[in-house]
């Protein structure tokens, strides 16, 4: 009786087993589908507003473009190869723009990165007015690059500015030429920048300081770590994810300056504060030559997109 009623039972529980693969693959399915429906406005507004223009871009940076005339003749990859040849005359504008670009990272990254770390940690704790002291440190970053560019560009301004006057006032040198010599043109341009964008890098240090659990510090003071060894044991690695975010952000922002140079030291002296993102908007919208600007765009666009990659492969990558 047994050896009869085994085949019948078989089939049916292969059957049961395959409603139940197929309803467990649907149940996957279901929320894989809404999140793509979630995400497809996002994705349709990507699409339209950043993807398109991107290779709009490519596209206009193999002709010679003049949106003025009606002839646009196609060059290949004549402006690219033009940006690096000596007797171009874009070359040199273009050079000399990614030299300062990479000066203005290379002292202000840094420096936004440590001083927001460093404030994150002090405003962390617990005292009173310590909310007032965030808001104090944040509210720079509201305003506009050219409301910060125009208050410190009279700041800072050799012969008027208050600067110069209360360095007198304290029995100091106040002629210093902030604007207009080297290196204090880099200085007008790295200490308004870190007062005007260091808040935003601060508020996203203590979100993550918030996520550190208090149980890593209290099991490294047990273990006899001082606040110092605390930082380097527990809250740095803690931060290391946000530190990524933060480090990229910041390279990205400074690597794209354009409103501090163009009105606290208008590229002065000579052309050593002209950044890259000055020399795209002077070629393309006053020399109407899209196709090199565009080339320029698209050139810088790749070598951000490899410091990120960078960045993420370096600081990223999780410690043994």
């Amino acid at each position: 009786m047994a050896g009869t009623l085994a085949p019948d039972r078989a089939p049916g529980r292969r059957a049961s087993k395959q409603v139940k693969a197929a309803v467990e693959e649907e149940s996957l399915r279901t929320p894989a589908l809404t999140a793509y429906l979630f995400l497809l406005p996002y994705l349709a507004l990507f699409a339209v507003f950043v993807l398109a223009p991107v290779l709009w871009g490519i596209w206009i940076s193999l002709h010679e473009w003049d949106f003025l005339l009606p002839g646009k003749p196609f060059v290949g990859l004549g402006n690219y190869t033009d940006l690096f040849d000596p007797s171009s005359t874009t070359s040199e504008p273009f050079l000399n723009g990614m030299k300062a670009t990479l000066i203005f990272v290379v002292l202000s990254v840094p420096l936004l990165v440590a001083l927001g770390l460093l404030l994150a940690v002090g405003l962390q704790g617990r005292y009173r007015g310590r909310n007032v002291f965030r808001a104090l440190f944040f509210a720079p970053y509201v305003l506009g690059v050219a409301v910060v560019g125009l208050l410190w560009r009279y700041l800072l301004d050799p012969n008027v500015g208050v600067v110069n006057h209360f360095l007198g006032a304290l029995g100091l040198q106040a002629d210093y030429p902030w604007t207009t010599q080297l290196p204090w043109a880099w200085a007008s341009l790295v200490i308004p920048t870190l007062w005007w964008t260091v808040g935003y890098n601060t508020v996203i240090f203590l979100a993550g300081l918030q996520d550190i659990p208090d149980e890593l510090y209290e099991a490294a003071a047990i273990d006899g770590a001082g606040r110092w060894h605390q930082f380097l044991a527990v809250t740095l690695p803690g931060l290391r994810h946000v530190m990524v975010f933060v480090i990229t952000i910041t390279i990205l922002a400074s690597a794209n300056v354009f409103g501090q140079p163009y009105i606290i030291t208008q590229g002065q002296p000579g052309e050593e504060t002209r950044t890259a993102i000055m020399e795209i908007t002077e070629l393309g919208l006053q020399q109407f030559d899209m196709g090199s600007a565009s080339a320029m765009s698209t050139i810088l666009t790749v070598v951000l997109l490899t410091v990120t990659a960078l960045s993420f492969l370096l600081f990223g990558r999780r410690r043994a």
